[in-house]
């Protein structure tokens, strides 16, 4: 079977598990400039380029994936989140963006496959595209509305050179996720299709959507709903939310999406909101108590965690749902769907 048949066939029976944070993890190794920067020469300083440490430090990333396949995850993502030319432009290493994508996916395939080998269990790499630090939907200046800072064709490219190299270390589906403009997810959405032309098979996407702000749209200004309609001709593996306010908030934007989409529901939330130094306090088991929630009502299919989340918060969730049922997928209506900021149906 194809990774899309499979991941579909292990969900109708139980409710998967993702994996956590990859950034606040990476920050309790304190790693110094010197881990970073290895010996590549960039001549910028690299602290905090996460995503490079795949080419510096790979052991780093590695031991994080396979904290959380130990906890339980069915699908852990690559630690790539801003591995593209614009992200990376900021450190100087554009030029390294095939090699940390393709570094990053065979990390992750590789622990993927062991821990697969060892129970026979599937297992299955996400490629994990971030929404880059442009916007096509908004301007940057406030006294030039009508002014972007990138089109869409070239951020289509940029997410095309991820996309391929991603694919090419193994990773199962790509995931576009943290989507705060639209526009951009659609600029990955025809990246993932063109990829697939270029490499004659199905390329599985997965979307994540983020809130920015409690009336449950993103900075776009789609409301959820909108949202699924906007990207559901691309017909997503799974359509979910990650990051945002934390379960408490997305407790309903999770019923609404989920009683209309006609596919898989994946939601990660940040473990809760982070205190006034930056560090998230909330519990393992008070994150696991709110997203069991949502599994006893039926409204998810893939759990797992964002910022602040630890290999100890997939475990308890991971513990919280094992004997709850997956989510049924419900059956769409055959009707005219459009969205601006907000949905429009047009009934039969």
């Amino acid at each position: 079977m194809t990774p899309r048949e499979t991941l579909m066939a292990q969900a109708q029976k139980r409710i998967l598990i993702t994996d956590g944070a990859f950034g606040t993890e990476i920050q309790n190794w304190k790693l110094a400039e010197a881990d970073y920067a290895g010996d590549l020469k960039l001549g910028h300083d690299q602290k905090g380029n996460n995503d490079i440490l795949a080419l510096t430090k790979p052991d780093v990333p590695e031991a994080i994936t396979r904290a959380y396949l130990e906890a339980g995850s069915d699908i852990v993502s690559t630690n790539t989140f801003s591995a593209n030319s614009i992200s990376q432009a900021d450190y100087g290493a554009e030029g390294l963006v095939r090699a940390i994508n393709l570094a990053s996916a065979r990390i992750a395939r590789r622990c993927a496959d062991e821990f697969a080998a060892k129970d026979g269990r599937p297992r299955f790499v996400a490629g994990a595209i971030g929404p880059t630090n442009k916007t096509l939907s908004l301007s940057p200046d406030v006294n030039d509305p009508g002014f972007r800072e990138i089109d869409f064709d070239t951020l289509k490219d940029v997410y095309l050179e991820q996309t391929m190299a991603l694919l090419e270390g193994g990773a199962d589906f790509i995931l576009i996720e943290t989507v705060f403009d639209t526009l951009n997810a659609k600029a990955g959405i025809m990246a993932a299709i063109e990829a697939g032309e270029v490499l004659g098979r199905d390329v599985p996407i997965m979307l994540s959507m983020t809130l920015t702000d409690l009336s449950g749209r993103n900075l776009s200004g789609h409301t959820v709903e909108a949202f699924w309609h906007a990207v559901r001709h691309a017909r997503p593996l799974t359509i979910g939310l990650n990051c945002s306010f934390g379960a408490q908030q997305l407790r309903p934007h999770v019923k609404t999406l989920s009683a209309i989409a006609d596919t898989l529901i994946m939601v990660y939330p940040n473990a809760g909101l982070p205190n006034e130094l930056g560090a998230y306090d909330e519990l393992p088991e008070e994150t696991a108590a709110l997203v069991r929630e949502w599994a006893e009502a039926g409204q998810v299919n893939i759990l797992g965690g964002c910022c602040g989340s630890t290999p100890a918060h997939i475990a308890a969730i991971a513990k919280a749902v094992a004997n709850l049922p997956a989510r049924n997928l419900p059956t769409a209506p055959v009707v005219t769907r459009l969205a601006g900021l907000e949905p429009m149906t047009m009934a039969a």
